[in-house]
């Protein structure tokens, strides 16, 4: 993620860098799948939890979504050249609420069809929704509020929409048990069979006769001729195709764009990152403890993207250069580790899980328990 916030994403000589090639679309699908996971393990893991424990775990996930959605929007008003991604997680995560009593099959099977329903409904809606900002979703979009749920629905930098794709995809990771060697070991290679099988059937389909002279012809991008488009594209769409195009643009894959085969690509890579990290933790059991302090800015995300987007405003340094880099590395893993080894949480994870604990509570009958 911060590799595509803060580096360039192409050489001086107009070539893909490295980071954007592999990170650019990946990071935040790897954010989404997750937070389809994190919803799994909020709602009971591997048996989703019933009754009157599934509408208070359901009470608490909806709080804990406003919530988040509501600071993203707040960071939306902030001058950082970044697409904030939190208002449309907090979407995201009320979307996935009707979906909680599934098992892991029956997610899996509808991530697989809204894959595909999810870029074709956005293809038919999207003409008949008003044209896009190209702000974040902040709390001035009130004064509007049609065109801010059109651009956290559909037209947005991360439609919400489809992708749900994402969500479910996680949350039928998230009801599986991970604690099994075998299980991480198929879903890594289920990932890497998924990315690699969705770009070669996309470009296989782009390369035939006339599919990459429509898509020019039918304007939307920079590329004015057909072997410049791949190129073009690859540095990313910024959430969308080009309204009103032709339907041989959910052909392609490319960052951001939100086709089916953009969406199978990217679910492919964070299922091979997922189960990839699972295997190599678990081959490293003397190192666990080592590891959780490492890396333990994934315990506190919401507090650190946040602070990774207050760093690149003006007046928070550091400068805003490439170099910078390893200078927001280093601050967040440093304060996560920091914050992992002192037993303290984020502080919006802290307030976070408060306020969707006490909502939980309305509905058990005493305090739940949320996860870190």
């Amino acid at each position: 993620m911060v590799a595509t916030h803060v580096l360039d994403s192409h050489k001086p000589d107009g070539d893909l860098a490295l980071a954007q090639a592999v990170a650019g679309g990946r990071a935040s699908a790897l954010f989404a799948v997750l937070a389809g996971v994190t919803l799994a393990l909020m709602t009971g893991g591997r048996e989703p939890v019933r009754g009157r424990e599934r509408a208070a775990r359901s009470l608490g996930v909806a709080v804990r979504a406003l919530v988040i959605a509501f600071i993203g929007l707040v960071l939306g008003d902030l001058q950082t050249g970044l697409a904030i991604i939190l208002t449309y997680y907090g979407v995201l995560f009320l979307l996935g609420l009707p979906f909680v009593a599934l098992r892991a099959h029956a997610l899996a099977a509808l991530a697989a069809a809204w894959l595909v329903a999810g870029p074709v409904l956005s293809q038919v809606v999207r003409p008949e929704l008003p044209p896009r900002g190209f702000t974040n979703p902040s709390l001035r979009g009130f004064a509007d509020p049609g065109q801010l749920l059109s651009e956290l629905t559909f037209t947005g930098y991360y439609p919400v929409v489809p992708w749900l794709a994402y969500l479910l995809a996680g949350m039928a990771l998230g009801r599986l048990d991970l604690t099994r060697r075998r299980t991480q070991g198929i879903v890594a290679g289920a990932g890497v069979a998924l990315a690699v099988l969705a770009t070669v059937v996309s470009r296989a389909a782009t390369s035939r006769p006339g599919v990459l002279e429509e898509l020019v012809v039918g304007g939307g991008t920079s590329a004015t001729r057909p072997s410049e488009l791949l190129d073009t594209i690859a540095g990313g769409m910024f959430g969308q195709t080009p309204v009103g195009g032709p339907w041989e643009w959910l052909l392609v894959v490319a960052p951001h764009s939100t086709t089916p085969f953009d969406l199978a690509q990217t679910i492919g890579s964070a299922l091979a990152v997922i189960g990839g990290c699972l295997l190599l933790v678990g081959a490293l059991p003397a190192w666990r403890d080592g590891i959780a302090i490492a890396f333990g800015a994934g315990t506190m995300t919401l507090s650190l993207y946040s602070l990774h987007v207050l760093m690149k405003t003006a007046e928070v340094p550091p400068a805003e250069t490439p170099e910078s880099f390893w200078w927001h590395v280093a601050v967040l893993l440093l304060v996560g580790a920091l914050s992992v080894y002192a037993g303290i949480r984020g502080p919006l994870e802290r307030a976070v899980s408060h306020l969707s604990g006490l909502a939980a509570a309305r509905v058990s009958g005493d305090r739940m328990r949320q996860p870190v």
